[in-house]
């Protein structure tokens, strides 16, 4: 549909209200967004196996906080629908350095959706966001355990960091939203019982708009993943989040209106910083969040990964092949770059334990190859590592190729 004609005929994104309930030891907390004149939202997130005691430990008004903010960064997944020059948050109120921070992380965590949807975000009144609440925030207050709260996807990052921190002898839990089946083994092959689990409904109607052309794109996920595990770190006493973001997330994929569009902002140094500052101030003062990871390199985090064999069978990086049920599905830019990344530590039985067949004989991914280190039109919108990371891991795949007599079909077409 037509971005000026859908502006025109929905000005207005209102954040109306949450409210939450206990129900069979679940947490289970409801939003309420609309865009007038007729499309509401009621999105929900249930968190699963919550202490009651330590429901009322965190007290109302923490809870109401936490409720608030998670809210917030619901909206991006449905504002992307309309794309409305106006947001309007009756839920709370936030005060002008709110207000200047998440239209910050709008701005900057929608830029893949931008640069897809051919939007010019660049314009002075592009975006207003208006605080119509009048409640003020409460900061968590209360002292937390030296626990360790780990966000596992089922990749190897999360693995890597997950299992250095259980050779340190930390106490160590992990915590999931909407767990895809690899992570669920993932979990089952590290041991851990008591994981706290989250689920997240999205509203059938956003899906219906998808569907009648309504705009959609890519929303800054890690961000949501970070209000959410703050708000679960609180509620099940842990003072550490170790989040498994790499230094290549700072790199961008392409160049849109003068403006660098990074599919993994919300995973980069600049976002940590940003939501540190923000979480301490506005959310909890005692939380320790941090990426375990920020000063490796994909080739250093695939090396020591290959130090857990135990996961080969069950890990995967694949966002396709979670959605279609497969592990890998051999064909996107994430596959290629694992394999790649791995390729120079492994031996071919292993990776045909992992992947199940050899990815640099598929001759249809040569331009996935070029567009990884750096000759296509952009940096492909997926968490892979920077061109000069993939240029390396695709050389080191060569030379290894080359000591075994037999080089692949795919590093032939290396230059």
């Amino acid at each position: 549909m037509n971005l000026q004609g859908l502006q025109k005929k929905y000005p207005e994104f209102i954040y109306e209200k949450y409210s939450h309930k206990f129900s069979s030891n679940n947490l289970e907390i409801f939003f309420d967004f609309k865009i007038p004149p007729d499309i509401k939202f009621k999105p929900k997130i249930i968190i699963k196996n919550v202490n009651n005691n330590r429901l009322k430990k965190v007290g109302e008004r923490g809870l109401n906080n936490l409720i608030f903010h998670l809210g917030l960064i619901e909206i991006p997944s449905y504002w992307k629908a309309t794309c409305s020059p106006k947001l309007t948050i009756k839920a709370g109120y936030l005060n002008r350095e709110q207000i200047n921070w998440w239209k910050d992380l709008i701005i900057k965590g929608m830029g893949q959706y931008f640069y897809e949807n051919r939007i010019d975000f660049t314009k002075p009144d592009f975006l207003t966001i208006i605080s119509a609440g009048t409640a003020p925030f409460f900061r968590f207050e209360g002292e937390l355990q030296e626990k360790y709260l780990v966000p596992m996807g089922g990749g190897r990052d999360s693995i890597v960091t997950f299992e250095e921190l259980r050779k340190k002898n930390r106490k160590i839990n992990c915590f999931l939203v909407n767990p895809s089946s690899a992570a669920k083994k993932v979990i089952e092959t590290a041991g851990v019982k008591n994981s706290i689990i989250v689920e997240r409904k999205i509203d059938p109607v956003l899906l219906k708009l998808n569907k009648k052309g309504f705009l959609n794109g890519h929303t800054p996920f890690t961000a949501l993943l970070s209000f959410l595990s703050v708000f679960c770190a609180i509620l099940f006493d842990y003072k550490n989040i170790a989040f498994s973001n790499e230094k290549s997330a700072d790199e961008g994929n392409v160049k849109y209106l003068g403006k660098i569009i990074n599919h993994q902002w919300s995973k980069s140094s600049e976002f940590e910083r940003k939501f540190k500052y923000y979480c301490k101030k506005y959310l909890s003062q005692n939380i320790n969040y941090f990426s375990y990871l920020r000063s490796r390199t994909e080739l250093e985090i695939s090396k020591t990964f290959t130090k857990y064999p135990q996961y080969f069978s069950v890990f995967s990086s694949c966002n396709i092949g979670q959605k279609t049920g497969e592990r890998w599905c051999g064909n996107c830019p994430k596959c290629l770059f694992i394999y790649a990344t791995l390729y120079p530590f492994l031996e071919k039985k292993q990776f045909l334990k992992i992947f199940g067949k050899d990815l640099f004989e598929n001759k249809k991914l040569v331009p996935v190859m070029k567009a990884l280190i750096g000759q296509g039109k952009a940096k492909p919108f997926e968490c892979v590592g920077t061109f000069k990371e993939s240029r390396l891991a695709f050389n080191f795949g060569l030379q290894k190729a080359r000591r075994t007599g037999k080089i692949p079909y795919l590093l032939t077409k290396l230059k």
